[in-house]
C-alpha cells in the first residue's frame, strides 16, 4: 500500500518535470506540432514512457514491486511501440509499417494458452484497433490522456481484483504518469504526447484488457472489455461512419471528431474534455462492475447501444466547417473611446486594399 502511494507520487512528479524539460527541447530543435495555428511541443509522450518506465522498473528490479512474467512482456512491447510511434512524430512513417508493428508487439502479449489460437488471433485484431484509436484520440488537447488515465484506475482495479499484482501496480503507474502529463497537456496543452505517448497508453490499456479478461467467460469478458473502452471505439466509429458517409478517405484527418463535435455544440475546450472525461468514466464503471460480477454483461449491451446512438446521430449531421475568427482590434482603434462606455462595438471586418490605377494621382511617380 506504501509503495504503491510512493510510486505514483514518483511517476507523477518526475513525469511532470520531465515534460517541461522535454518541451524546452523540442521547442529548439523545432519538434512541433500545429494545433489551433499555434506551435505544440510533441515529447510528451516520451516524457510519459519514460516516467512510467522508470518507477515501474525500479520496483521490479528492487523486487518491492515485482511485475512478473506478463507484466514485464506487456511493458517491453509497448516500449517498442513507443520507439515506433516517435518514429512517426519526427520522419513519415508508412501507416502499414505502424500496424505491423503494433500486430508484431500484440502478438508477443496475447496468452493463447488460455484463449486458444483463433481467440488470440481475434484478441491481437483487437488490440491493434484499440490502439490506433487511442492514436486517434490525440487529436485535441487533453483528450487522450484524460481517457486514458480513467482507463487505466479502472483497469488497475480489476486486476487487483483478479491477484494480478504486477500487472496493477503498472497501471497504476501509468496513470499516475499520464496524470503528471497532464500538469501540461490540460488545454490549452503546452504539449502534446503525439504519437509516441497514445501508442505506448493504449497499447498497455489495450493489452491489460485482454490479460484480465482471458480467463473469464466469454460474455463478461467481451461485455467488459468493451465497456472499458467504450470512448475510444465510439470516437472511431463516429469517425469511420461519418467520413464514409460524405466520401471522404477514412484516414485523412479531419475536424469530425467527437470532441470538435462537442465543441461545435457550444462547449469550450476544457467543458468538451470533462464531457468526453464523464463519458470514459462512465464506460469504465460499467466494465468494472461487470469484472466484479455484480451487474451482468447485459449491460454492455447499453454501453454498446451508446456508441451507436453517437455513430448514427454523428454520421446523420454533417459537421459544419469552422468559421474562421476575425483579428480582434485594439481597444484604442475600435474602442469604448469611439463607440461610448456602454455601446456594443460593431463586428471587425478587415477592409479590402483598393485597386491601384494604372494612371492618374494612384499611378503617378511609378515609371
Amino acid at each position: 500500500m506504501l509503495y504503491g502511494i510512493a510510486a505514483a507520487t514518483a511517476a507523477l512528479l518526475f513525469t511532470a518535470a520531465l515534460s517541461a524539460l522535454l518541451r524546452m527541447f523540442a521547442l529548439r530543435l523545432g519538434v512541433v506540432e500545429r494545433r489551433r495555428v499555434r506551435p505544440v511541443p510533441l515529447l510528451g509522450g516520451v516524457a510519459v514512457v519514460v516516467g512510467t518506465a522508470f518507477v515501474a522498473g525500479i520496483g521490479d528490479w528492487t523486487d518491492v514491486a515485482p511485475l512478473g512474467p506478463e507484466a514485464e512482456r506487456v511493458l517491453m512491447a509497448a516500449i517498442g511501440v513507443a520507439v515506433l510511434g516517435l518514429a512517426g512524430d519526427l520522419w513519415a512513417v508508412p501507416l502499414a509499417v505502424r500496424v505491423a508493428g503494433v500486430v508484431g508487439a500484440a502478438a508477443l502479449t496475447v496468452p493463447y494458452d488460455e484463449l486458444g489460437l483463433p481467440a488470440g488471433v481475434l484478441a491481437v485484431a483487437w488490440i491493434v484497433l484499440v490502439v490506433h484509436a487511442f492514436d486517434s484520440l490525440d487529436h485535441a488537447d487533453g483528450v487522450m490522456g484524460t481517457v486514458g488515465v480513467i482507463t487505466a484506475f479502472a483497469l488497475s482495479g480489476c486486476a487487483a481484483a483478479e491477484l494480478m499484482d504486477g500487472l496493477a501496480a503498472l497501471l497504476s503507474v501509468l496513470a499516475a504518469a499520464l496524470t503528471g502529463f497532464l500538469m501540461h497537456g490540460w488545454p490549452p496543452a503546452r504539449i502534446v504526447p503525439g504519437r509516441c505517448g497514445a501508442l505506448f497508453a493504449g497499447f498497455v490499456l489495450a493489452s491489460a484488457v485482454v490479460l484480465v479478461q482471458a480467463g473469464r467467460e466469454v460474455g463478461p469478458g467481451l461485455g467488459g472489455g468493451f465497456a472499458l473502452t467504450a470512448v475510444a471505439s465510439a470516437d472511431a466509429v463516429l469517425v469511420l461512419v461519418s467520413r464514409r458517409r460524405a466520401g471522404r478517405p477514412p484516414l485523412r484527418s479531419a475536424p469530425d471528431h467527437l470532441v470538435h463535435r462537442l465543441r461545435r455544440v457550444g462547449l469550450t475546450r476544457q467543458g468538451a474534455v470533462v464531457v468526453i472525461g464523464v463519458a470514459a468514466f462512465a464506460g469504465v464503471v460499467v466494465g468494472l462492475l461487470i469484472d466484479l460480477g455484480w451487474v451482468g454483461a447485459g449491460v454492455a449491451w447499453w454501453v454498446a447501444g451508446a456508441v451507436a446512438l453517437v455513430a448514427v446521430v454523428g454520421a446523420v449531421r454533417p459537421v459544419p466547417r469552422p468559421r474562421r475568427p476575425y483579428p480582434i482590434p485594439s481597444p484604442g482603434a475600435r474602442g469604448e473611446a469611439a463607440h461610448g462606455c456602454g455601446a456594443p462595438r460593431p463586428p471587425y471586418r478587415p477592409e479590402r486594399p483598393r485597386p491601384r490605377a494604372p494612371g492618374g494621382l494612384m499611378g503617378a511617380g511609378r515609371g
